[in-house]
């Protein structure tokens, strides 16, 4: 494909994905792209755009299956410094859309601003984790919302504010946008209190899901009836495998990457899971994480 001349010496062809997600599955991109400026974003977009590509944004890919065979498009990934910038604004902190969860959340205890330690130990970027509305103990992400920058996929800019925004569990009216900044509403803390509970968030989440194989995090959400990971218990299949994933089975919401698993693998044992949970509970389990294909 003929890129623009500003763009082609910096896009990618064939990129293995695989190593780009915690789940560490995955085929090659056909195009990958990094932009350096929110101007050579806004070019890829719209060349993409004209050219009939897809497009993907690529976080930390923390919670992606990607397709064994590959993806046809531009994968995206905001990687520069520009998309990670961090400052506070009085009791708020204004935050760039690449920016790992971890780092803000280091960023508010220096700053001593208290409100994110329930984030504490969740993988991903503020963007990711913005358009999934990510939290853990009964709190979400976009609860500390009040304004975001966005990019639609014409590389339009765009600023919404929270009468714009909607949140609900593990999903948000995000979606069709890319996630440039946003602003957070947090409170004055002390910082040893912050660190207090970011070590006692951390912990807790060890002792739940600690595991050092691969994996993508909580494979589906939890329906209104309960917790996922409980119901995939009762129904035995902790442990489970097709080809190299494998249930968890010390928190079974969990698919682990044993050694090289393939896309399928997880998708198969998904499936099953699925099946299993359906004709126990009649409840239908609904992914938490992205498939990409």
């Amino acid at each position: 494909m003929l890129w623009p001349k500003s763009l082609s010496k910096n896009i990618k062809t064939n990129v293995n994905l695989a190593s780009l997600t915690s789940f560490k599955i995955g085929g090659p991109a056909e195009y990958f792209f990094e932009p350096k400026t929110l101007k050579e974003l806004q070019a890829a977009l719209i060349f993409a755009k004209q050219a009939g590509l897809r497009v993907f944004i690529l976080g930390a890919g923390s919670n992606i299956l990607v397709n064994q065979a590959g993806l046809t498009g531009l994968v995206i990934r905001l990687s520069n410094q520009n998309f990670k910038g961090c400052r506070c604004q009085s009791s708020c902190i204004v935050a760039g859309g690449g920016l790992k969860l971890n780092e803000l959340i280091l960023f508010s205890k220096k700053h001593n601003l208290g409100g994110l330690e329930f984030l504490a130990g969740i993988p991903g970027t503020l963007g990711g984790s913005l358009l999934g509305n990510a939290g853990a103990w009964g709190k979400s992400i976009g609860e500390l919302v009040s304004q975001v920058g966005v990019l639609d996929f014409n590389g339009n800019l765009k600023h919404l504010t929270a009468n714009d925004l909607k949140f609900t569990y593990r999903k948000s009216n995000l979606n069709k946008y890319i996630i440039i900044w946003a602003k957070l509403k947090l409170k004055p803390a002390q910082k040893k209190m912050i660190g207090v509970k970011i070590k006692e968030n951390l912990l807790q989440r060890k002792q739940a899901q600690g595991n050092n194989l691969p994996n993508a995090g909580c494979i589906f959400k939890n329906p209104g009836q309960g917790s996922a990971g409980r119901l995939i218990d009762l129904c035995g299949l902790k442990g489970m495998s097709r080809g190299k994933a494998m249930v968890s089975k010390r928190h079974a919401n969990f698919i682990l990457n044993t050694g090289n698993a393939k896309s399928q693998d997880v998708l198969s044992l998904m499936d099953l899971i699925q099946k299993k949970v359906k004709s126990r509970f009649k409840i239908n389990l609904e992914p938490e994480i992205k498939i990409w294909k």
